[in-house]
């Protein structure tokens, strides 16, 4: 037997003879060709968290010289760098990312969740016959968190500040590229959500790289007989990449081997704003929580690895997230239990600057949602985005300024929120 990771483990049979030993050689070597580069970027891991992107450090509202440890805002995104997207394009239309394995499509189509699932299943770009529609994982993968968010009252009118959350020299991109706001940018994953958003509507999760957000997004469109339109863009190679490997060392902590990272089995059991976040993993850190010093706060993409969009409370009851872990649970407004959201190290840039920080649902995301016909009062009180959303809200601030949420679904404003700590393997 020779051994690889998993997905690339394979048996030599017959009789050890040269001829039978050179043709499982020969064909090793073949299946093993597109893997190369990316495991020598990272190191047989087979879901390598790329970095965010993100290179500046913030406070509760502008950029700032990166804190010292001790210090206010002390080990926030910028200040724990991972492997940055290596992008490579091999062919005029394909882009591959070497620490992912994965190739992506440089173009992207307008198109339905059914025209998506027919075309990736005839395309055959390259010669290849493998792609298929990414995972919201897999779709994470790309998002740069240099980015500008662009939400805002006029969705009209494109502002200077304008930067698309994507690499923009690898990939195509345009604002309403699958709407007529300029924030309907949103690329299609095949990640359905378990559960109904808008009280009624089966949908799916779908990654806006206009705003930066994952939303699960209803497939169909009162506007159109054929279902909402998004964008699409297909992807092949690695089919390891999002599938975690939970190694619960029961001492408290949890490994992902896929990752290699190291999570507490155990969340914070309280909710707090971002500097007061900062400054509890500093805490820990110091007190050497379950016995390491070097814990900190997730950036974006590390916090999203962990989520199991398999899960939710609609489905199941459960958090989404794998059961191994333990999670705090809530009371909603209206006293129904929900699971919290949890803060990342990510700041959230946006027209005013950091004022946002990053946060991911592991409930519901709520909000209070008025329908088409009522444009007055409050809203009622419902699952918008789906648990595994990841939004964004401010730093700090009274809750009591957002009686009626935010935005057109009354997006619930989650200021206060837990925290899960994380370390390298």
């Amino acid at each position: 037997m020779i051994l690889f990771p998993k997905y690339l483990t394979f048996s030599l049979i017959g009789p050890q003879i040269i001829n039978d030993y050179m043709k499982n050689l020969i064909l090793l070597l073949l299946l093993l060709l597109p893997y190369l580069s990316m495991a020598q970027a990272s190191h047989f891991l087979p879901y390598t968290i790329v970095d965010t992107g993100q290179n500046r450090c913030f406070d509760n509202r502008n950029a700032i010289s990166p804190p010292q440890k001790g210090e206010a805002f002390y080990g926030q995104d910028a200040q724990h760098s991972a492997l940055p997207p290596n992008y490579q394009k091999i062919e005029q239309d394909i882009v591959l990312d070497s620490n992912t394995g994965l190739y992506w499509q440089k173009a992207y189509k307008i198109m339905t969740v059914k025209e998506a699932q027919k075309w990736a299943k005839n395309c055959e770009d390259g010669g290849y016959t493998d792609w298929r529609v990414p995972t919201i994982k897999e779709v994470y993968s790309l998002l740069n968190f240099s980015g500008v968010d662009i939400s805002g009252p006029d969705m009209k009118q494109l502002p200077n500040q304008a930067k698309p959350f994507i690499d923009t020299r690898y990939f195509d991109f345009e604002y309403s590229a699958n709407g007529p706001r300029i924030i309907d940018s949103q690329l299609l994953s095949s990640t359905f959500y378990e559960g109904k958003v808008m009280g009624k509507d089966r949908a799916v999760f779908g990654l806006n790289f206009a705003d930066g957000r994952i939303k699960a997004y209803p497939v169909n469109d009162p506007r159109s007989q054929s279902g909402k339109q998004f964008m699409v863009r297909l992807v092949r190679g690695n089919p390891e990449y999002g599938k975690n490997e939970f190694k619960d060392h029961q001492n408290s902590t949890i490994s992902d081997l896929a990752t290699g990272l190291m999570w507490s089995k155990m969340d914070s059991q309280k909710g707090m704003n971002w500097e007061k976040a900062l400054a509890w993993v500093q805490e820990r850190n110091q007190e050497k929580y379950l016995g390491y010093s070097d814990w900190r706060l997730p950036n974006a993409k590390e916090l999203q690895s962990i989520v199991d969009y398999a899960n939710s409370p609609q489905k199941n009851g459960k958090a989404a997230i794998n059961e191994q872990f333990d999670i705090s649970s809530i009371r909603l407004s209206n006293g129904q239990k929900d699971y919290p959201a949890f803060w990342t190290s990510t700041t959230h840039i946006n027209q005013k600057g950091g004022r946002q920080a990053i946060y991911i649902s592991f409930g519901q995301a709520m909000g209070y949602f008025k329908p088409p016909h009522q444009r007055n009062g409050k809203g009622v009180l419902m699952d918008v985005h789906g648990a595994g959303a990841q939004r964004s809200d401010p730093k700090t601030g009274d809750l009591a300024n957002f009686p009626h949420g935010k935005g057109p679904q009354g997006d619930v404003i989650s200021i206060n929120n837990y925290i899960r700590l994380v370390r390298d393997l």
